[in-house]
């Protein structure tokens, strides 16, 4: 619904990563005045490397976290650049810099920086500023005039008319639970604090979990540990990873661990056993806001969290509560993007968002297709789909993905299964659509590229 109101709301975003700084942008953009608290000394959450991970707790079991950024060294972005970028600043190549079609972390955080100069945020951003808590300010009322306290590390409390949770989710270690896994004596890690391969040298190494990180974990291993044994649910795994397998002698696959045992037995599943020094848990990361007070309204459960209209809006504290990035299986950035605008179209009251019956019974009825379908809780916020971002971005009269876009990100989706060593280097496949892609408006109108 649109209308022709054009408010300008004090706003709170939390957190100086890709979402949170387009979130920044667009907000400034409709007429809000913004202010962006950030924890770390610069912008780029997830991008913004950080080898210091002495002082982290292996396992994250600690409610604030003192690393943010799970990036290790060594990698490289699992999608073209050509897809990643907002819809008018994109992701192209630049003298002296990382010109890979699938560059490593550091080019893209420059990117952010890029992004940054070209917009003048970081004017916007408080930098080494820790989020304590956000609560409501007149709590039980809940009306459209919802303001909400936030606190900070430097014990400063501040009063805004919405806040946007930008603080992505790939920090807080989701953890397996196995037998015997207290007692173990061995070396155990959760994947956020994996940097270099460097200190497993000769060991005997389980990597548990076989999806991105679990795969790029295990080839980064392969020159420097003794032994790594990559733990999985199934057998059934991907052409591209059992090639790995098959070329490296001491990269083995095991089934899941049955239980772990105070000698350093590793016992799987088909009753088979190693010693082993070392234990990596890739196995992915929950969505966690502990600064976060909302009184019971907004829960995380299982990987769900609820009830969020288009999964971005608990519709009890619309719209001066939203979260920006929480979907995964997208292609992020456009996403965001579309996130971000509807968000401060909203907050400007050119647009509305319907009543909370409607949205209430959407969601409700999103969630009775996901159990019809079979779908576990846990996968409520992966999309893939690009329907839905098409729908998404009519939300905010923002453009549908190009097809170009939704192309060679299926492309790269489909080499990484055959060709998982090889496949952010070996892409003939996509020369004649790389093409077509340069020459759209996308990149003609907005960058000139230059490598040299």
């Amino acid at each position: 619904m649109v209308c022709e109101r054009n408010l300008s709301k004090r706003v709170c975003v939390i957190g100086a990563g890709p979402s949170g700084l387009v979130a920044a942008r667009e907000l400034r953009k409709e007429g809000h005045n913004v202010v962006v608290i950030e924890q770390n000394h610069d912008v780029g959450g997830q991008w913004l490397y950080n080898p210091k991970v002495d002082e982290e707790n292996p396992l994250g079991k600690t409610k604030f976290l003192k690393v943010h950024s799970s990036v290790y060294e060594s990698l490289r972005l699992a999608s073209p650049r050509e897809i990643m970028g907002f819809s008018d600043f994109p992701f192209g190549l630049k003298k002296g810099r990382d010109v890979r079609r699938f560059p490593g972390h550091k080019e893209l955080l420059l990117y952010l920086h890029d992004f940054c100069d070209k917009f003048g945020l970081r004017e916007m951003i408080r930098f080494n500023t820790r989020v304590e808590n956000v609560e409501m300010l007149d709590y039980p009322v809940l009306d459209k005039d919802l303001k909400w306290v936030v606190k900070t590390k430097k014990a400063v409390e501040e009063v805004y008319d919405a806040v946007v949770v930008a603080t992505g989710h790939y920090s807080q270690p989701k953890l397996p639970r196995i037998k015997g896994m207290d007692a173990w004596k061995g070396k155990q890690m959760h994947s956020h604090i994996y940097r270099v391969p460097e200190p497993f040298k000769n060991e005997v190494v389980v990597v548990v979990g076989s999806s991105f990180s679990g795969q790029d974990i295990s080839i980064d291993l392969v020159n420097i540990a003794k032994e790594i044994f990559l733990s999985v649910k199934s057998f059934n795994i991907s052409q591209g990873l059992s090639k790995v397998i098959s070329k490296y002698d001491n990269l083995h696959l095991r089934p899941q661990i049955e239980s772990l045992h105070d000698d350093g037995r590793v016992v799987f599943t088909d009753a088979s056993w190693i010693i082993a020094d070392t234990i990596i848990y890739c196995t992915g990361y929950s969505y966690s806001f502990p600064f976060l007070d909302t009184k019971g309204i907004v829960r995380v459960d299982d990987g769900r969290v609820g009830p969020l209209y288009e999964h971005t809006f608990p519709p009890s504290l619309a719209p001066s509560l939203s979260f920006i990035g929480i979907p995964k299986k997208i292609i992020g950035f456009p996403f965001f993007e579309s996130q971000a605008k509807w968000i401060a179209q909203l907050l400007s009251g050119k647009k509305r968002l319907p009543s909370w019956d409607d949205m209430m019974q959407s969601i409700k009825e999103f969630y009775e297709c996901m159990d019809a379908a079979g779908i576990p809780e846990q996968s409520t916020h992966d999309i893939a789909n690009f329907e839905y971002c098409d729908k998404y971005a009519d939300y905010a009269d923002f453009p549908r993905l190009e097809e170009w876009r939704k192309a060679l990100c299926l492309s790269s989706i489909m080499n990484a299964e055959i060709n998982l060593e090889m496949y952010r280097d070996s892409y003939e496949q996509d020369d004649e659509m790389l093409q077509l892609a340069h020459n759209t408006p996308h990149f003609t109108q907005h960058f000139t590229f230059s490598t040299t």
